[in-house]
């Protein structure tokens, strides 16, 4: 039987210690015992948000906060606009769509970034802008956006920025309140190397005054009475207990290893499975800027990517991932998030080869790996 690796970009894979933590016996979240738990996340996951406000829980994937910060804060009629420059951009024009705002498409090509001047210039010529809605890292195209650019544009405007970080919180520095980002959204199932299942938003001051005007239909996801309940160490509604048990011993091993050394770290494995990427002739579908979080590969010409990853399964029994709507066919994707070595990505690129090798592309062997390991091997 061989050995099953998840090198997909989300759900990532659980830390023997965090399994451990959420095999404990089920506790009750109306207990003394669930608020002390409770007390220990909310300071580490202001730690980890890089905020001194309240970070806002849900019990849902990361689309779950995604809905939850435009309801939240945004009334009928209002104009936001939307960086689009990837599969997880056309969902924040779809939410917004949902919900009758106005939406206004701030775009560049998959696979570049949108610079924040181009966004300064969308919020000139559309001043009644009540949001600006982005992604940090951008998982469907391997890009990491430029949200501190972006963010100084957007603070001088009425206009309150909204980050989906679910891809990057716990990879990539995002320093909320110092860039003066107005939310942040992540999840449980990257960074944070804990199962799918809970997300979460964090909220300035200036994002708060908007909750206050919002107008917008809301019930499971109203971002204000969940936060009622977090004040008070409770949960408005019945949490993913297991989860946050595993969650409370995340936000320790990160505590333990430093954020800035989590960040450090996760650019050095990108690092690597760039170079061994490219070391085969490769190119990286990421133009410019590309995010520690994963690496998206264009498949070789004449290679359709949903056969490189049915490869990686059934020959080596690794979960890699493909390309999504328009890069489907065309772009394969490999994760190094969370809890994800160095030999977890030497495995990936040794598997590359062979993969390659079996769909008749010419390989030299041992070139990723190669290229990989003079990364790690840098001091």
């Amino acid at each position: 039987m061989k050995k099953y690796y998840l090198m997909a970009p989300g759900p990532t894979p659980v830390p023997s210690n965090v399994l451990l933590a959420m095999a404990q016996p089920m506790i009750h979240h109306r207990t003394p015992e669930y608020e002390a738990l409770f007390i220990e996340v909310r300071a580490g996951l202001k730690r980890l948000f890089q905020t001194t406000r309240d970070v806002v829980p849900f019990t849902a994937s990361g689309t779950g906060s995604m809905e939850a910060a435009v309801v939240s804060t945004l009334s009928p009629g209002d104009t936001v606009l939307v960086v689009r420059a990837g599969k997880f951009g056309d969902r924040w024009e779809e939410i917004a769509s949902a919900y009758g705002l106005t939406v206004v498409t701030v775009a560049a090509p998959f696979g570049a970034t949108v610079p924040a001047e181009q966004v300064a210039h969308a919020l000139r010529e559309h001043r009644e802008a009540r949001a600006v809605l982005m992604q940090h890292s951008e998982s469907s195209t391997g890009v990491l956006h430029d949200v501190k650019g972006i963010a100084a544009v957007t603070r001088p405007t009425d206009a309150i920025l909204i980050v989906d970080a679910v891809s990057s919180l716990g990879i990539a520095d995002l320093s909320m309140d110092a860039w003066g980002v107005d939310v942040v959204i992540a999840g449980s199932q990257k960074g944070l190397m804990l199962p799918p299942g809970l997300s979460f938003c964090a909220l300035s001051d200036k994002a708060w005054g908007h909750v206050k005007t919002s107008r917008l239909p809301k019930y499971y996801f109203d971002i204000a009475a969940e936060h009622r309940a977090v004040v008070k160490n409770e949960a408005h509604f019945t949490p993913a207990v297991g989860i946050v048990l595993g969650l409370r011993e995340v936000l320790r091993m990160i505590e333990a290893e430093g954020l800035a050394n989590v960040f450090k770290r996760h650019e050095r494995l990108a690092r690597a499975t760039r170079s061994g990427v490219e070391a085969l002739g490769l190119e990286l579908f990421a133009k410019a800027n590309p995010s520690p979080a994963l690496t998206a590969v264009v498949a070789p010409r004449g290679m359709d990517s949903e056969a490189v990853l049915a490869a990686y399964s059934s020959s080596h029994n690794i979960t890699i991932a493909g390309g999504q709507g328009e890069m489907k066919g065309k772009v394969f994707r490999l994760g190094h998030m969370g809890h994800v070595g160095d030999f977890d990505v030497v495995t990936a690129l040794a598997a590359l080869e062979q993969v390659l090798h079996e769909m008749g592309y010419p390989v030299d062997f041992g070139a990723a790996v190669r290229a990989a390991q003079k990364v790690f091997a840098e001091r």
